[in-house]
C-alpha cells in the first residue's frame, strides 16, 4: 500500500522527515558561524523592504531565508547560489519592465528557488497587467478565474479546488471584503476574496504560494495568495506616475474613464511616503439567457397512464384551458399523449426550463481605491513601516428578466395560477431534453430587480524590522481590517393574464448557447394585460472585522537560520436580512397582490409600463436568441407611487437574506506558532537546498444565527474549538547545471465555508421548492500533499518545467440534496411569502408538497492529483524580440463518498505569444478552461449537476514608448474577449443550457506617464 494512502500515514511520515531534517540542518548550523546580513539600506540597495520580498534583478542580496519574504538574490544568481528569496518558498517571478525581462526574471528566479511558487511582481508602479488582481494572477499555472456576468475576473482558484480553498493575504496578513460575489448577488459571504476591488496600479507584487511552508498562515488547502501594496523605497527619490485609459465595451457601445494617480517621494535614507489613487467609473449593459434549472412536469390526477408526481416543478393542464385554440375545446379533458405526440411515460420525464428567461442587466459601477504607505529607517538595523489601504465600490444595476412562468405552472384559483400549459408536438431526445414543441396557455411574468450596493474596505498594517546583531532579526507587525457591505433590492413583478391565448414556441434544434423562445404576443406590449405578480423589499447588510499581531524572530547564517514565531488571527462575520414585503405589497396591490386593492391596483398597471428601450437585445450572440422586446417598469414613478423609501427604511430584521444565503454572526480566534529550519548543503558536489518546520494552530469558534419552530423564532449559539500541527518539508537538488529536482510534502488545512456553518433554513427561490439548511457542526478539512516537480533550462529565458501535485483531502464539504416534505421543515406555513403558498399549494399544499433541501456535510476524502506542464522560449532565431511561454494543467479527481469539488476543469491552458523590440510590444494570450462540475447533482430532483461549459479567452495587450521627453510616455492598447466568447452553464446535458452572458469585447486605450 501507498505509505500516502493514509492520511495517519501521511502526517507520520512528515513528522519523521521534519524531524530528520531538524536535525540534520541543526548540526550544520551548529557547525556554522551563522550571521545575517543588515537590514538593507536604502541607499545601496534601493529596492529591499523588510518584510517583503525585493526584485532579484534590482539587488545584489542574497536571501537569509530562501523562504523568508526578506531578501532577494541577484537576477543572475549562479545555479549554486542560496534560494531567491522571491516569495514564500521561492518561484516563477515575473518583473514587469517588458516582456522579456518579465520572462528573464522567471527563469533566473525558478532557478534558484526552493518549493513550488510563481510570482508576478513590477519593478515599478503601475506597471502590473489587467484591470484588477484577478485578472493578473490568471497568467499563473494552474489558477483559473471566477467570472462576474460582465466577464470581469472577480475571485481566483488554485489547482482547481474553489476560491475559498485559497487563502488571501495582504502584506502576509489575512483579509476578508464583505461583498458578496460581484455585480447580480451571486451568495458570496464566505471565505473568498473579490480581487476587483483592488486595482493593480497600487500593487507591485503577487505571489500564489502553491506548497505550504510553516512561516506561513494556514488556511489554504488550494494555495495562499498574498498581495503586497506598493512602498516609497521600492523606487527611491521623487516619483510621479499617472495612469488614464478610456474603457469601451461593445455591449453597450459606451466608454468610461479609469486611471491612477501614484507619487511618492523619499527623505534621503531615512523617511519616505507614498500615496496612490485608481478609481474608474464605467456604464455596463449584459444580455443574457437563465433559467434557474430545468425541469419535467406532473401529469394531472386521473388521467390513464398517470405515474408518480415525484417532485417536479409543475402539472399539466387537466383540462383545456379557455382560448387555447388548436381545435382543443375549453373545458373537455386534455389527452396529453396526442397533444405531446410523445408516450405519457417520456412525457413526464421531458425537461424544460424552469423559468426560461431572456435578461438584461443594465447599470454603472465605480471604485475609488486609496493607498497611504511610510517607510521610516532610522538605521542600517531598524526599519518601520505603515501600509494603509481603503476602498470604495458602488454598482447601481438595475435586472430585467422576462420568464416563460414553467415553474409551478398548474391548474387554481389564486391571482398567479395559469390553469396549467398543454404541450403540442414536442420532440424529446434520448436524455430527455425537449429539443422542439409548442406549449399552448402558457404565461410570462417580468422580474424588474434593483441592485443599489455599496461596499466598503480599509485596512491598516503596522510593522517592524530590528536586527540588533549580525544574527538575529526580529519582525513584527499588528494588523486591523473592516468591510462593509449593503444592498437595496426592491422587485416589481408583473404577469401576464391568465388564459390569455398566448403560446411558446420552443426550438432547441439549432446548436445555439441558448434555446430559441418566441411567442405568438408582442411581450413588449405595455397593454397586453399586465397584472402585479409579486413586489419585495429586501435589504441586506455584510460586516466583516479582521485583526492581528504577528512575531517573527530568524537566527543564523545565509545559508542556515532558524525561524520561529507567533501569530494571534481574529475574524468576525456578520450578515443581517431586512424584508418588509408583505406590509408593502398589501399596500401596493393587496394582500394576495391580485390588484384589487393598494395604491396601484391593476387597472392603473400599464400606466407605468413601457416597451424595452433597447431594440437590439442579443446583439452580441452568434445566433438567434428568441423574443428581443419585453416590457419594462419606470421605476421611479413606481416607487414614487408606492412610497416605497418609507416601506424601505422602515424594513424589520427577517431570517433569509435576499439571496437565499443564512444570516448570523461568525467569530474566529486562532492561536498559532511555528519552527522553521532553512539550509544549503551538498551531495556529490551538488547543491540541496532544505526548508523544513511545523506550526501549530488553535482555533476557537462561536457560531449564532435564528432559526423557525413553527411561527416561533429564536437564536442558535454554538461554540467549538479544533487545532492541528501542520508540518511542511521543501527541497531542491540540483541534478546538473541544467536540471533541477523538486519534492515538497505538507499537511494543510481549510476552514468550512462562513455562510454553510449559519444554521437555519432559507429558501433560494420564490416558488419555495429549493431550501438552503446550514450546518454549524461542520469541521474543517484537512490536506496531507505532495509536490514533485522540476525544470531544465535551456539557456537565456527558456526552460521546460514539470511538476506533479496530490491532495489527499479529509472531510471535504459537498452539498447533499434531500426531498422532504414541507410539513418536516418545522417552518409556519402562513409566515411564506404569498408566492411560496400558492407554489406549495400547487403542488398539493403543505402536507404533500415536497422540498429540496441542500445541505452541506463533510464527506469522508476527496483525492485530488493533477500534472502542470511550463515551457518557455525565445524565438529570436526566427525573429528578434519573438517567442512565447506556455503553461498546462491535468487534474483528476475522486471521492469515496460519489461527490467531487465543483469547479475543478480537468484540463486547461494559457498560452501568450509575444514581440518585443523597437519600442514596440506586442502579447496575445489565450486562457482555456475545460468544462467542470459546477454544483453537484441532483438538481430539482433530476440526477444531474450543473457543468460550467468549456471557454476560452484571447486577450491582446500591445503599447508603444514614445521616444521622446525622456521616455516619460508610453501608449498602451488592451483588448479583452476579442473572439466574443459567452460565458455558459448548462444543466447535466450540453443542450439544456442553464445561463448564458454575453460580456462582449472590452478595449482600453489610454497613455502611461512617469515624472
Amino acid at each position: 500500500m501507498n505509505a500516502f494512502s493514509h492520511p495517519k500515514s501521511v502526517r507520520a511520515c512528515l513528522l519523521a522527515a521534519s524531524g530528520l531534517a531538524a536535525f540534520s540542518l541543526a548540526g550544520l548550523a551548529h557547525a556554522q558561524a551563522p550571521q545575517i546580513p543588515p537590514v538593507a539600506n536604502p541607499a545601496s540597495d534601493p529596492a529591499a523592504r523588510p518584510s517583503d520580498p525585493v526584485d532579484p534583478a534590482a539587488s545584489g542580496v542574497t536571501s537569509s531565508n530562501p523562504f523568508s519574504p526578506d531578501n532577494g538574490a541577484p537576477a543572475s544568481a549562479p545555479a549554486n547560489a542560496v534560494a531567491t528569496q522571491a516569495a514564500p518558498g521561492g518561484g516563477n517571478e515575473i518583473v514587469v519592465t517588458g516582456i522579456r525581462k518579465s520572462l528573464q526574471s522567471a527563469t533566473n528566479a525558478k532557478r534558484a528557488a526552493v518549493g513550488f511558487t510563481d510570482s508576478i511582481f513590477a519593478e515599478d508602479i503601475g506597471k502590473l497587467p489587467a484591470t484588477n488582481l484577478a485578472e493578473t494572477l490568471n497568467r499563473i499555472p494552474g489558477v483559473k478565474l471566477a467570472r462576474d456576468i460582465n466577464g470581469e475576473g472577480v475571485q481566483v482558484s488554485i489547482r482547481g479546488l474553489g476560491p475559498s480553498f485559497s487563502k488571501v493575504l495582504l502584506n502576509n496578513t489575512q483579509i476578508a471584503i464583505a461583498s458578496d460575489g460581484g455585480t447580480t448577488g451571486f451568495g458570496g459571504g464566505n471565505r473568498e476574496v473579490d480581487l476587483d476591488l483592488f486595482p493593480s496600479e497600487l500593487f507591485t507584487r503577487l505571489d500564489v504560494l502553491k506548497s505550504p511552508v510553516a512561516s506561513t498562515l494556514e488556511g489554504g488547502i488550494a494555495g495562499t495568495v498574498n498581495l503586497r501594496n506598493a512602498r516609497p523605497f521600492d523606487t527611491p527619490g521623487t516619483h510621479v506616475t499617472v495612469v488614464g485609459q478610456a474603457q469601451y465595451s461593445d455591449s453597450n457601445g459606451k466608454a468610461g474613464p479609469r486611471g491612477a494617480i501614484v507619487a511618492s517621494h523619499t527623505f534621503g535614507d531615512t523617511f519616505g511616503v507614498l500615496v496612490g489613487v485608481a478609481g474608474l467609473q464605467q456604464k455596463s449593459r449584459i444580455d443574457g439567457f437563465e433559467t434557474v434549472g430545468w425541469t419535467d412536469g406532473n401529469i394531472p390526477t386521473g388521467v390513464a397512464g398517470r405515474a408518480d408526481a415525484g417532485g417536479n416543478g409543475f402539472i399539466y393542464a387537466p383540462t383545456v384551458p379557455a382560448n387555447t385554440g388548436f381545435g382543443l375545446v375549453p373545458g373537455a379533458p386534455v389527452d396529453l399523449a396526442a397533444t405531446s405526440g410523445v408516450p405519457l411515460d417520456v412525457l413526464r420525464t421531458a425537461l424544460i426550463p424552469r423559468l426560461a428567461r431572456n435578461s438584461l442587466t443594465t447599470g454603472t459601477r465605480s471604485r475609488i481605491s486609496t493607498l497611504l504607505a511610510l517607510e521610516w529607517r532610522p538605521s542600517d538595523r531598524l526599519h518601520f513601516a505603515f501600509d494603509g489601504l481603503y476602498a470604495y465600490s458602488k454598482r447601481d444595476f438595475t435586472r430585467l428578466n422576462m420568464n416563460w412562468y414553467v415553474r409551478n405552472s398548474a391548474p387554481g384559483t389564486s391571482p398567479t395560477s395559469t390553469g396549467g400549459m398543454v404541450p403540442i408536438d414536442l420532440t424529446v431526445d434520448p436524455n430527455g431534453v425537449v429539443t422542439n414543441g409548442t406549449f399552448a396557455n402558457s404565461s410570462f411574468f417580468l422580474e424588474a430587480d434593483v441592485f443599489n450596493q455599496t461596499t466598503k474596505f480599509w485596512n491598516v498594517n503596522p510593522s517592524m524590522t530590528w536586527q540588533p546583531t549580525d544574527t538575529l532579526k526580529i519582525d513584527a507587525q499588528v494588523n486591523y481590517g473592516r468591510s462593509t457591505f449593503f444592498r437595496e433590492q426592491p422587485q416589481f413583478d408583473f404577469q401576464t393574464p391568465p388564459q390569455s391565448g398566448l403560446n411558446v414556441f420552443f426550438d432547441n434544434t439549432n446548436g445555439n448557447p441558448q434555446p430559441v423562445i418566441t411567442t405568438n404576443r408582442d411581450l413588449g406590449d405595455p397593454n397586453l394585460g399586465w397584472r402585479w405578480y409579486r413586489v419585495n423589499v429586501q435589504n441586506v447588510e455584510r460586516k466583516t472585522n479582521t485583526k492581528g499581531a504577528h512575531f517573527d524572530v530568524t537566527w543564523g547564517s545565509k545559508d542556515v537560520n532558524l525561524k520561529a514565531g507567533a501569530a494571534y488571527d481574529e475574524a468576525f462575520r456578520s450578515i443581517q436580512a431586512f424584508d418588509n414585503s408583505v406590509a408593502f405589497q398589501t399596500a401596493v396591490c393587496g394582500a394576495t397582490c391580485d390588484g384589487t386593492t393598494g395604491s396601484v391596483p391593476n387597472s392603473q398597471v400599464s400606466q407605468y409600463l413601457q416597451r424595452l428601450s433597447i431594440t437590439d437585445f442579443g446583439h452580441l450572440a452568434n445566433g438567434p436568441v428568441g423574443y428581443t422586446s419585453f416590457i419594462q417598469p419606470d421605476l421611479s414613478a413606481l416607487e414614487q407611487a408606492t412610497n416605497y423609501a418609507s416601506f424601505r427604511d422602515n424594513a424589520p430584521v427577517t431570517s433569509g437574506a435576499v439571496t437565499g444565503g443564512a444570516v448570523g454572526n461568525i467569530r474566529e480566534k486562532t492561536f498559532g506558532g511555528y519552527v522553521e529550519l532553512n539550509g544549503l548543503t551538498q551531495i556529490l558536489d551538488r547543491d540541496l537546498r532544505i526548508n523544513v518546520g511545523v506550526r501549530y494552530f488553535h482555533t476557537d469558534q462561536f457560531v449564532e444565527g435564528p432559526i423557525q419552530v413553527g411561527n416561533t423564532f429564536s437564536t442558535l449559539s454554538q461554540k467549538a474549538s479544533y487545532n492541528d500541527w501542520l508540518p511542511s518539508f521543501n527541497l531542491t537538488y540540483d541534478v546538473t547545471r541544467r536540471l533541477k529536482l523538486r519534492a515538497s510534502a505538507s499537511r494543510a488545512v481549510t476552514r468550512a465555508d462562513a455562510g454553510s456553518l449559519l444554521p437555519g433554513l432559507t429558501f433560494s427561490d420564490t416558488s419555495a421548492q429549493v431550501a438552503t439548511r446550514g450546518n454549524p457542526n461542520l469541521k474543517p478539512y484537512t490536506s496531507n500533499n505532495i509536490d514533485l516537480g522540476g525544470e531544465y533550462y535551456t539557456g537565456g529565458i527558456g526552460y521546460v518545467g514539470v511538476s506533479y501535485f496530490r491532495k489527499d483531502i479529509d472531510g471535504f464539504t459537498a452539498i447533499q440534496q434531500s426531498t422532504v416534505p414541507f410539513n418536516s421543515l418545522g417552518i409556519d406555513f402562513n409566515t411564506l411569502q404569498t408566492t411560496q403558498r400558492d407554489a406549495i399549494n400547487s403542488r398539493g399544499g403543505p402536507d404533500a408538497a415536497l422540498i429540496f433541501v441542500n445541505q452541506p456535510v463533510n464527506l469522508q476524502k476527496l483525492l485530488v492529483r493533477g500534472v502542470e506542464v511550463t515551457w518557455v522560449q525565445p524565438l529570436d532565431f526566427l525573429v528578434k524580440g519573438l517567442g512565447f511561454s506556455a503553461n498546462g494543467t491535468r487534474i483528476t479527481q475522486s471521492s469515496s463518498d460519489g461527490l467531487f469539488a465543483p469547479g475543478i476543469a480537468p484540463w486547461s491552458y494559457n498560452i501568450q505569444g509575444f514581440y518585443e523590440n523597437h519600442g514596440i510590444s506586442i502579447s496575445l494570450n489565450y486562457v482555456w478552461n475545460d468544462k467542470n462540475v459546477s454544483a453537484n447533482g441532483p438538481q430539482n430532483n433530476v440526477n444531474v449537476p450543473l457543468v460550467s461549459d468549456a471557454r476560452g479567452q484571447l486577450d491582446l495587450s500591445a503599447g508603444y514608448q514614445l521616444p521622446w521627453l525622456n521616455k516619460a510616455f508610453r501608449l498602451t492598447f488592451d483588448a479583452l474577449n476579442l473572439t466574443n466568447q459567452p460565458i455558459r452553464t448548462y444543466f447535466g446535458y450540453s443542450n439544456a443550457a442553464y445561463s448564458t452572458y454575453y460580456p462582449g469585447r472590452q478595449f482600453l486605450m489610454g497613455v502611461r506617464a512617469k515624472f
